[in-house]
């Protein structure tokens, strides 16, 4: 006997982190993903029609502004983003059991803030929640769970706390909550994801699917005061060299080499047949320092561990000046800095530890600290591979989460 899917709808889905995690748990079936970004949207269809054998991916992942909520829901015609028959069609009446996702993050960053003049306060992103929830509140789904980072707990983009006005509105829309978002974060690096990467997880559950209020308050006390400890215990934590530690090296070359279009500083050039795993070209300069910073670690000399000691070789080695220090070098025996977006700009905060490579990590290297498989390939230009992993729930720990949901359902649903 077949054991029972659980239906569930992706909103904000990236390249697709989140629903594979829930994919490889086993108790769950994608039925659409809602991303609208192009090249995301393509890694997502690819992984879902290679990997999971999905027959509808052209209608499931859905290219799309979810703010545009009407249009999604019932059917569009646009320029940008094609047609589509709408999330209402697709879905038919089949129940959706739960909806997972997270509003892009960074309006509630305190990278974006720092970074932003005015402090991230005209973002619309801040505000995406909204859309999130107005798909709640029509697909009425039992359980929900919604990720984002730790800078949502200090955003305040018009003087109201964020959070109030998530937790007001998840209640409006007939959902129990964990009372203090604060007691909903958890680093990565604990359930055995090689990365330290703290993020906020809420759980929904839908209160009128319950008729005892109190109910749905033990629901969130076992998931996060159970389960989810009980997930962290059984855990092992792995370190940079648990993930990246087999896979093939590279050495600077002794001249730039140029092959369709695009130049080299590394060899070999074709990634040793790993896919996504060709380092980004680096200048001579930039090698030095990668290579300085790499045997300073690996001699026990520790002169650029210090943040105002790293601010100070950048300034020596480019004559630029930075509130923040642009370099990092991941450490062997433990996880890893958090892997961010911002990777797509450059690798600086990611330097590969072994010094004789002088390089920043590959995109695949990249995948394997978000814990992604190897055979889930990224697509699009190196940028934008880059950015989609770091804007990625770590696949391992998206499974984590929905083994803990899954718990819940077999106890309570």
């Amino acid at each position: 006997m077949k054991s029972k899917k659980y239906n569930t709808i992706d909103l904000f889905a990236g390249c697709g982190g989140l629903m594979d995690g829930f994919m490889q748990e086993g108790s769950y079936e994608t039925l659409a993903c809602v991303e609208w970004e192009k090249y995301p949207c393509e890694t997502l269809a690819y992984r879902l029609r290679n990997k999971w054998h999905h027959e509808n991916v052209d209608e499931e992942v859905i290219r799309f502004d979810i703010q545009r909520t009407e249009e999604l829901i019932s059917g569009y015609d646009d320029e940008v983003y094609g047609k589509h028959i709408g999330l209402d069609k697709l879905i038919g009446n089949r129940k959706i059991d739960i909806i997972i996702g997270g509003p892009p993050c960074q309006a509630y960053s305190l990278a974006g803030r720092i970074r932003d003049p005015h402090g991230m306060r005209d973002d619309y992103r801040n505000y995406l929640f909204e859309s999130y929830i107005r798909i709640l509140e029509h697909f009425k789904p039992s359980f929900f769970i919604f990720e984002n980072v730790m800078g949502m707990l200090s955003a305040a983009p018009d003087g109201t706390p964020i959070v109030n006005k998530i937790k007001d509105a998840f209640d409006n829309a007939g959902y129990s909550v964990i009372d203090n978002f604060k007691n909903a974060v958890f680093d990565v690096a604990d359930f055995g994801v090689p990365q330290h990467r703290r993020r906020v997880i809420i759980l929904g559950v839908n209160k009128a699917d319950f008729q005892n209020p109190s109910i749905c308050h033990e629901i969130i006390d076992d998931f996060y005061n159970v389960i989810m400890p009980h997930m962290r215990e059984e855990s092992k934590q792995r370190t940079v060299r648990d993930a990246i530690g087999d896979l093939p090296s590279f050495i600077p070359s002794k001249d730039v080499v140029h092959k369709g279009g695009n130049k080299y500083s590394h060899i070999p050039i074709d990634g040793c047949g790993v896919p996504n795993h060709i380092p980004r070209f680096h200048n001579e300069r930039d090698q030095k320092i990668f290579r300085m910073l790499g045997e300073d670690i690996e001699k026990g000399q520790n002169k650029y561990v210090s943040t105002e000691a790293l601010k100070a070789l950048y300034t020596k080695m480019t004559g630029k000046k930075s509130n923040i220090h642009k370099y990092y070098v991941l450490r062997w025996d433990e996880p890893s800095n958090t892997i961010p977006a911002h990777l797509y700009k450059d690798g600086m905060r990611h330097i590969h530890p072994d010094s004789k490579q002088a390089r920043s990590i590959t995109v695949r290297e990249a995948a394997r600290l978000q814990t992604f498989a190897d055979d889930f390939l990224f697509l699009g230009p190196t940028m934008a591979q880059y950015k989609m992993i770091g804007n990625a729930v770590p696949s391992d720990f998206a499974k984590i989460i929905a083994k803990a949901l899954h718990e819940l359902l077999r106890k309570y649903y």
